[in-house]
């Protein structure tokens, strides 16, 4: 039996790693949104209460016991809500975004209607970040190159999604390269994919070594799903693989 009302269509995912001080107020938040009463929140191997906070919020919460990455939390997170309810539409946003997840309506709409079958938020107020744009030009320029495509911010991970597109989708691209490797394999596949602008904004990574770290992680993330679409990439890996050295009798 769904514990979704009849109403309801959208379950909302959160992919949540030592987020305790901000899950509160992004769990409520989400809360808010209309056609939305199910908040499943993924504590992916947190050291802090984000757990504890998220639930105590409203929210589900699924635990990984080890930190298993952003695309890992995210399947974990929508096989979770299909045994509450197979025919949601699914919400991922991200954990810190606070109050302004309340701001999220825009991008459940055009699914809702049936004009996109997935929609990627582009943050109308840009914050200013510590990094230098490496890691979305990366991405931006693999999506154009690959799909022709060009998105204004392909690694936002605010995204809405029929249950059919995620599915389509699966399995996802490993970490930080998730993003990048849905719009990739969404649009090759003929779904609709559109971006909507919305008023919401996350944390912005900072410049010391974590912030660096987190980057140098992305790029590789991302770099690894753009490598595993290239068709002269994986036609190389196919060749390699497919190869067997001959012995002599």
């Amino acid at each position: 039996m769904s514990n979704l009302s009849p109403r309801s269509d959208t379950a909302v995912v959160i992919p949540a790693k030592d987020e305790g001080d901000r899950i509160a107020s992004t769990v409520t938040a989400a809360l808010r949104l209309p056609g939305v009463s199910l908040v499943l929140v993924v504590d992916d191997g947190s050291s802090d209460e984000t757990g504890r906070a998220a639930r105590a919020a409203g929210a589900r919460v699924v635990r990984h016991s080890r930190n298993r990455g952003k695309a890992a939390a995210m399947e974990s997170g929508a096989e979770a809500v299909r045994l509450l309810d197979e025919d949601c539409h699914l919400l991922f946003l991200d954990a810190d975004l606070g109050e302004t997840a309340a701001a999220a309506a825009p991008l459940i709409a055009p699914v809702r209607d049936g004009t996109a079958d997935m929609t990627i938020a582009t943050f109308a107020t840009r914050v200013k970040l510590g990094g230098h744009g490496v890691v979305v030009r990366v991405a931006r320029d693999g999506i154009k190159r690959l799909t022709g495509f060009d998105p204004a911010q392909p690694l936002n991970g605010q995204r809405c999604l029929t249950r059919a597109a995620f599915d389509a989708a699966r399995p996802l691209a490993a970490g930080f390269g998730v993003e990048t490797g849905l719009t990739i394999d969404l649009v090759r596949k003929g779904f609709r994919v559109v971006e909507v602008e919305v008023e919401m904004a996350h944390r912005a990574t900072g410049t010391d070594w974590r912030a660096q770290l987190h980057r140098a992680k992305q790029l590789r993330d991302v770099s690894r799903a753009l490598a595993a679409r290239e068709p002269t990439v994986v036609k190389a890996m196919e060749t390699i693989e497919n190869f067997r050295p001959q012995t002599r009798p």
